[in-house]
């Protein structure tokens, strides 16, 4: 097949196609980000320079935040202005990360939780969106990401995950209006950023909601069809509106969902944790294979980080043989690829996606 552009690359494969080769993504933490521009010889704010090193097909975009701060600040802690989240850098052996700590809704009184500052979708700026996307070319553009929409682990954040999910599980109506309200401002900058976008241009729309541990489901089937199918539907049926597919990340064991998605009108599914229960791509491939296609598989936890480069190659040699055949795969690490993972590592796995992911 003839060399593709990146946006037909990823389109066909959504479509369960076969393309030229699988759709390349990346995400990173901030250590192995740095040491990657440093091995290309990149600045260290050129991500698009890494981006393109690493032949990746995949662009983000969205409005940028031009409100007032609505959460004040606290010493010795990040307090985002828009939301009010906590977090704390946190100094590891390999590196370091914001750690989300001090939830600021854990006992607040169902006041607080209802009437909680939060941005209306006038405070961000969608001008520019339209002259970026036409800047970047054929590249595969996305809206959204894996935090819109997000329920339960976007309230874990604020809330702590324990009292989330006692708030979620009661059907709390306190916890209800806060979360409906926190979406709704998201749907409509979703759709105000759609809208700002010439029709043709994006590629899909990413949403996001955490299901799993690593050994089962945080909720009952009946739990999410009741409360969270219903309010992710309505961002499937905006994106819809747009004609743009909806790819959906789900951490942990999040298969028992699948077959609601694709009755919702999910068609790409994201993470794809291989050592959670029934997340094996075999697994995946077998029982989901051309309703769904797949993007993640490329376990951070796995060879990647713990393995030699020979056993990295043959990692994800196994998970591309298992996942090209009829198309519907993209390339991508299961989360973000952590500090620890030897830069080499990270380089030879991209290496063999681009060689190796050859139809």
């Amino acid at each position: 097949m003839a060399e593709l552009s990146s946006k037909q690359r990823v389109e066909r494969t959504f479509r369960y196609q076969e393309t030229d080769r699988v759709p390349i993504n990346y995400l990173c933490n901030q250590g192995i980000d740095s040491r990657l521009k440093k091995h290309f010889g990149l600045d260290a704010n050129d991500g698009e320079g890494l981006l393109r090193a690493l032949n990746v097909d995949f662009r983000g975009i969205g409005p940028r935040y031009i409100g007032p701060r609505l959460h004040a600040e606290v010493e010795g802690i990040n307090v985002d202005p828009q939301w009010g989240l906590h977090t704390r850098w946190i100094e590891h052996e390999s590196g370091g990360y914001n750690d989300y700590c001090d939830y600021p809704l854990m006992n607040a009184d169902d006041d607080t939780i209802r009437n909680w500052p939060m941005p209306s979708p006038d405070d961000y700026d969608y001008s520019n969106i339209a002259s970026y996307v036409g800047s970047i070319g054929d590249l595969a553009i996305f809206a959204g990401g894996a935090g819109t929409a997000d329920i339960m682990n976007s309230a874990g954040m604020m809330f702590g995950v324990e009292e989330m999910l006692v708030r979620l599980i009661s059907e709390d109506d306190a916890f209800l209006v806060y979360t409906d309200r926190r979406l709704g401002v998201q749907l409509e900058c979703l759709r105000r950023t759609l809208e700002a976008c010439p029709r043709g241009a994006l590629s899909f729309v990413w949403l996001g909601e955490d299901l799993g541990t690593q050994i089962g489901p945080m909720i009952s089937l009946d739990l999410y069809r009741k409360v969270l199918r219903p309010r992710h539907q309505r961002f499937i049926d905006l994106a819809a509106q747009f004609d743009l597919p909806v790819m959906v990340h789900t951490c942990g064991s999040s298969s028992w969902a699948y077959e609601d998605f694709i009755d919702m009108g999910v068609k790409v599914v994201d993470t794809l944790q291989p050592e959670a229960v029934n997340m094996s791509p075999s697994y995946l491939k077998q029982n989901f294979g051309g309703r769904l296609a797949f993007h993640g598989c490329i376990s951070t936890a796995g060879p990647m980080a713990n393995g030699t480069v020979e056993e990295v190659v043959a990692d994800c040699k196994l998970v591309l043989e298992t996942m090209m055949p009829g198309g519907g795969y993209c390339f991508a690490p299961t989360h973000c690829i952590q500090d620890n993972s030897p830069t080499e590592n990270v380089l030879a796995a991209y290496q063999a996606a681009y060689e190796l992911g050859r139809y």
